[in-house]
């Protein structure tokens, strides 16, 4: 069993303010946790390429992308929402980040890797079509899905995005498309304020009060994510990898710790396993405390594998 591990020093040049969550001690705790952990060892180590226009126009809008560009080219320093801050070298790893999925699709679909993680930033799955937001300039995930559609012809592809926060930017993208089925699990109420709880055509909302202990999380993906996934057979699988909902982490209210996302990864290991010749691609959503991050993904990547 091998696991692509793609990231990009570039990724860790997207500086923000002091008080902002998203900082590149993220990505230094997690090789430092990965190191200890020994799981360093048995992983393959690959640079995140730079995403191509034609990759980011199958997802958000040209003009969208067009005024990214240009709103760098005027400024040094944009904040693109309340949330959502560039400064010059913020593009370039933006660009990496949805390479970085691009790259793990055709890791995976060559079979030169089983699964593949992304460990990149900034985060993705808040971006819409034609808007950033939520620390999210492009949607990663979002990118890789309609790579792997476009260039090897999938039909059924899962999405699925545990984060704290709903991911508004996949679901605003793939609202309605049947060769994809998106399961989100998020605190709600809460930002964005989105994701209404249920089952809306091709996407299973699962909207976690907060407190939620990890026994309800998994009670809730075992009878609403599991069975529709089986149905809908994905031939790939894609994963939002969010572990802000975290105990420790005070960007969320739930109550859920590092064997709780190891379990749902597990699970949906097993999806992939049967019918998707164990095709997964995961990408770092979001994370703030070192710690507590770093042990998630470890335990996460361990499921992986």
């Amino acid at each position: 069993m091998t696991i692509a591990f793609i990231s990009h020093a570039d990724c860790a040049l997207h500086e923000t303010t002091s008080y902002h969550p998203d900082t590149a001690e993220r990505l230094a705790a997690i090789h430092d946790r990965l190191i200890a952990s020994g799981l360093e060892m048995v992983m393959h180590f690959y640079d995140a390429p730079m995403v191509t226009l034609q990759q980011l126009f199958r997802v958000h809008d040209a003009d969208y992308v067009s005024d990214i560009f240009q709103k760098l080219q005027e400024n040094e320093r944009v904040w693109l929402d309340a949330d959502t801050l560039m400064v010059s070298a913020s593009l370039t790893a933006a660009q990496r980040g949805a390479g970085a999925v691009v790259k793990a699709v055709d890791l995976v679909m060559s079979q030169d890797a089983n699964t593949a993680f992304c460990c990149v930033r900034p985060p993705g799955h808040h971006a819409e079509h034609n808007k950033a937001m939520g620390f999210c300039i492009f949607n990663n995930v979002a990118v890789g899905v309609a790579h792997a559609i476009a260039e090897y012809g999938l039909q059924r592809v899962a999405i699925i995005d545990f984060d704290a926060h709903h991911g508004n930017g996949t679901e605003d993208i793939f609202r309605g498309n049947q060769q994809i089925l998106l399961c989100s699990s998020f605190q709600h109420p809460f930002y964005p304020d989105t994701g209404e709880p249920g089952k809306h055509d091709n996407m299973i909302n699962i909207g976690l009060p907060a407190g939620t202990s990890g026994e309800q999380f998994r009670q809730l993906i075992e009878e609403q994510w599991l069975p529709e996934l089986e149905a809908f057979q994905p031939e790939m699988i894609f994963i939002s990898a969010g572990f802000d909902g975290h105990r420790e982490d005070d960007m969320s209210d739930l109550d859920l710790v590092e064997d709780d996302f190891a379990w749902v990864t597990s699970e949906v290991k097993k999806i992939a396993d049967k019918f998707a010749q164990g095709r997964i691609v995961s990408t770092l959503e979001g994370g703030y405390v070192m710690s507590a991050l770093g042990r998630s993904v470890a335990s996460h990547i361990d499921a992986l594998l």
